[in-house]
């Protein structure tokens, strides 16, 4: 079990800065100061804790009756907490502001020292999967308490065949800081101090502000936008490529001593999925190409008048939707209002977000792009980092994000090592918080044509949420085998990014020169490879789920809040089975999909 030190994954579709009255982070809930006694006293902590841990318990777990190894783990636990505190709020701080040497370097000397400090835990995992089966289930049987770790333990001995020596596993974790964690901080620095000159605008641009013009109405900043992108990328395109070259080397070699069947088994690993239930998702939505995205944006195609799409329009809103600016006042309404709705507790958990530096939500220079939900540890609270920039997506984004942040909150009771949920549950609570706010719209919709901007804004996210997704997984598992034959050149790379794209747009789109750079943005492949995968995962899932509460299956708000409060603490049948659901069924899938061909049966309804 390696310390779990808790770190941001950002959001795929996420907006950028912001309108009205913007909330930022109060993190002296983590610590007053970065430069206070408390942030000070806890690394010293942390570091006495670790050794004293291993002086206790390294080469004895074995010894131990239910009650020691009970000990054990609480005090794990504890360490763990300390640990997660410390690195979330460094991390945090670097986040507001990615180009602040301060900054980069208080995250960079703190991730040393809890490294360091942490390094004799690494006999734990080890030791702990060494344990007799029969000795385990004896312990367990006997102490009620150290039983429900169960879970923890499960997914820990899932990996005793790909554990290495303890020596080998000690080396990994100190060499850590050095390795794949430097080059994501490169990647992170490099993006976040990117600027785009994009024609017509009055001065550069970051790349949120950037990719935000993407959704502009007015067509030729789109196109400018996209221009500008491509050529900041291909002047960085090398930097990139080595990135990505070396991340996905180190992972191969990784992946190569630890005897892992394939690059994707670790993340299903780590997620408590089976590989054939990813792979069914993955065929289903394959499959289901032709009828959601290839048919949708022929038809966006249309709308627009036009005989062949480009990049920069496949986000762009339809010629018919006025121009809308959501100020801040407003996104909350309408998001705690949908969630009221649904059950006044979800408003509830929502408000402290709002009410008490909970909210980072304006652009600001150097800040991450993107938007995340951060669980920090359970015994303080979630951050949710925006870059509001007052369009309708970025309150759906709004949406997504609290719903994380309510998910995290009712998680925390289950303690530091239960709470934490597979990515491919960590998505359910966000984007069923983006179907309620979806169906509060759309129900107050007054005209047709309103009616109709919220069902093609909604299929256009469920497409990046699903066939995107997707295509990026296939893009992920090209590459890493690519990358196992030898090293690849750009060239190598933006072929296999083109490869998916037209497979997975289909062929209403033209693609400009310039657009096989594009996969060098997306921070996914480089802090978390096939990550993506979850949030097809997620969608599907609320699809399904959403059908359950929308027939009206009876509990279900009870139902859904015993979900979300039990965390990592359950495997994904044993959740969705309330629900009636099952998510390795093979048809389970097609459920989801055609709620999204359902909206797009009623946008060409709408077309007769």
């Amino acid at each position: 079990m390696p310390l779990n030190l808790p770190q941001p994954v950002f959001d795929a579709n996420a907006g950028g800065g912001g309108f009205g009255d913007l909330p930022d982070w109060d993190l002296t809930d983590l610590y007053p100061s970065a430069e206070g006694p408390e942030f000070a006293a806890d690394m010293a902590e942390l570091e006495r804790a670790c050794a004293a841990f291993a002086k206790t318990f390294e080469g004895r777990l074995g010894r131990q009756d239910a009650a020691g190894l009970l000990a054990c783990v609480r005090e794990y636990e504890r360490i763990e907490v300390i640990a997660g505190r410390l690195m979330s709020y460094a991390g945090l701080r670097y986040y507001q502001n990615t180009i602040d040497p301060e900054r980069a370097q208080f995250m960079g000397n703190a991730q040393d020292k809890v490294t360091t400090a942490t390094t004799p835990l690494v006999f734990f995992s080890l030791e702990f999967n060494r344990l007799d089966d029969d000795h385990l289930a004896r312990l367990l049987a006997a102490n009620a308490d150290l039983a429900r770790y169960k879970p923890v333990f499960d997914r820990m001995r899932a990996m005793r065949p790909h554990q290495l020596s303890d020596e080998l596993e000690k080396f990994l974790h100190d060499e850590s800081v050095v390795g794949a964690s430097a080059w994501n901080k490169l990647f992170d620095e490099t993006m976040a101090g990117l600027m785009f000159a994009v024609d017509g605008e009055p001065e550069e641009l970051n790349l949120e502000a950037t990719l935000n013009l993407l959704t502009d109405p007015v067509r030729s900043r789109r196109e400018a936008a996209a221009h500008a992108l491509a050529g900041v990328f291909a002047k960085n395109i090398k930097l990139f490529a080595r990135i990505t070259n070396t991340l996905a080397k180190e992972k191969e070699i990784h992946d190569r001593w630890r005897k892992m069947p394939t690059p994707q088994t670790g993340r299903h690993l780590s997620n408590h999925v089976e590989s054939e239930v990813v792979e069914a998702l993955r065929n289903a939505v394959v499959a289901a190409y032709p009828k959601l995205s290839h048919r949708y944006y022929r038809l966006k195609a249309k709308w627009m008048g036009l005989d062949k799409l480009q990049v920069w329009d496949r986000n762009a809103p339809l010629p018919t939707e006025t121009p809308k600016t959501v100020d801040w006042a407003n996104a909350r309404r309408t998001v705690t209002e949908a969630y009221a709705a649904f059950d006044p507790r979800m408003a509830d958990l929502a408000a402290p977000f709002f009410d008490k530096g909970w909210i980072d939500a304006a652009v600001k220079p150097g800040k991450a792009p993107g938007a995340f939900a951060h669980p920090t540890v359970t015994t303080v609270h979630p951050y949710v980092m925006l870059n509001y920039l007052g369009k309708p997506r970025d309150v759906m984004t709004l949406a997504h994000e609290l719903g994380h942040g309510v998910h995290q909150v009712l998680a925390a009771g289950q303690g530091e090592l239960l709470s934490s949920t597979p990515l491919t549950l960590a998505e359910t609570a966000s984007v069923f918080g983006e179907m309620l706010t979806f169906r509060k719209l759309l129900d107050q919709a007054k005209t047709p044509e309103e009616k109709k901007t919220l069902l093609a804004g909604k299929v256009e996210d469920m497409i990046n949420t699903v066939v995107r997704q997707i295509a990026f997984y296939d893009f992920e598992c090209k590459l890493h085998a690519a990358r196992a034959e030898g090293e690849l050149t750009p060239e190598d790379i933006n072929a296999l990014w083109m490869s998916v794209q037209a497979q997975s747009l289909g062929d209403a789109f033209e693609f400009m020169d310039g657009y096989e750079t594009f996969w060098s943005y997306i921070p996914h492949f480089i802090h978390s490879p096939f990550y993506v995968y979850a949030y097809a995962f997620g969608d599907g899932l609320v699809n399904a789920l959403y059908a359950a509460y929308a027939g009206g299956l009876p509990d279900f708000q009870e139902k859904y809040f015993a979900m979300l409060k039990a965390g990592g603490s359950m495997h994904h049948k044993e959740l969705l089975a309330p629900f009636g659901l099952d998510a390795s069924d093979p048809k389970f899938w097609d459920k989801g999909l055609s709620m999204i061909a359902g909206f797009i049966d009623e946008l060409e309804a709408m077309e007769a």
